[in-house]
């Protein structure tokens, strides 16, 4: 028998920590610039240990995007709880979940996810899934045109918050986000 120091395993932490370099990797040198190697090197974890949690690129991809996505969701929801007015309830939520994503402490894994979404094409089918099991839970109360074009619009601001294309002082985006609410009770 041996006494030899065992370390504790701590899958979720090596999991999240895996998930944390290849979202500072691809933000930093592009998605396809991210490698097994690269991101088991990064973070310090045996080729094995990241091939236990994510067997190929694809699988890391995935993660990033579900704890993302759950993490969106969650805003989501947490912001629609607030809200009374049933109509257009998902859409306010949703515009102000997207006026935010750039001041959260994760913005950047939203700028990921983002150019993920544009890069690969299983990731942006999953997107398309979200948008469309969301628009169909909430067709009833916010299927309007006006609801549509408002999410529309939050795509735009999500986009030009990436791109960091428009200067906009947060007077002017409080502004911006009344207007695109006002729409979804329409």
């Amino acid at each position: 028998m041996t006494n030899a120091y065992q370390r504790k395993k701590q899958p979720e932490r090596v999991r999240q920590q895996l998930l944390d370099v290849a979202a500072r990797l691809s933000l930093e040198q592009g998605i396809a610039a991210v490698t097994l190697e690269k991101v088991s090197q990064a973070a310090g974890v045996s080729k094995g240990g990241l091939l236990h949690h994510f067997p190929n690129k694809l699988a890391l991809l995935d993660g990033l995007f579900d704890e993302l996505i759950g993490r969106f969701d969650r805003a989501i929801e947490a912001a629609m709880a607030g809200d009374a007015e049933e109509r257009g309830r998902f859409t306010r939520a949703y515009l102000t979940v997207c006026f935010q994503l750039e001041a959260q402490a994760e913005g950047q894994g939203w700028r990921v996810l983002t150019i993920a979404l544009l890069a690969e094409p299983h990731l942006k089918a999953r997107w398309r899934d979200w948008v469309e099991r969301r628009s169909a839970e909430f067709a009833e109360t916010d299927g309007s045109p006006d609801c549509l074009l408002a999410r529309f619009a939050a795509d735009g601001i999500w986009l030009a918050d990436l791109m960091q294309s428009h200067a906009v002082d947060e007077d002017t985006r409080a502004d911006l986000l009344q207007k695109l609410k006002a729409l979804s009770l329409q």
